[in-house]
């Protein structure tokens, strides 16, 4: 099992092009806080799960309009992978890699 834990640059494949952020993930057991912050802002997870070297969330975006996102991604040694799943907007690729 990987460390999920870390600083990660990431991008997100939206419709409004790459959208490149820093997921801050810090893990206690089954569960992990964070943050993902980037060029629309900086949103607080409180409460994600963690579940072997996989990771879940979902935030509440405001910019540029209001909505859920629930988002999964897998941990490959020092590499990220995964969905945003964004509404009626469908799922967005997310990859990158541990800073």
């Amino acid at each position: 099992m990987a460390s999920v834990d870390g600083d990660w640059d990431v991008t997100i494949k939206s419709p409004m092009g790459d959208q490149k952020a820093v997921l801050t993930v810090n893990s206690d057991g089954a569960s992990f806080s964070g943050k993902m912050a980037g060029g629309l802002g900086a949103m607080d997870i409180p409460s994600g799960s963690v579940d072997g070297n996989t990771i879940s969330w979902s935030m509440d975006m405001t910019v540029p309009m209001p909505m859920k996102l629930d988002c999964t991604a897998t941990v490959d040694g020092d590499a990220i992978s995964g969905e945003v799943k964004a509404g009626a907007f469908g799922s967005m690729g997310l990859s990158g890699t541990r800073k």
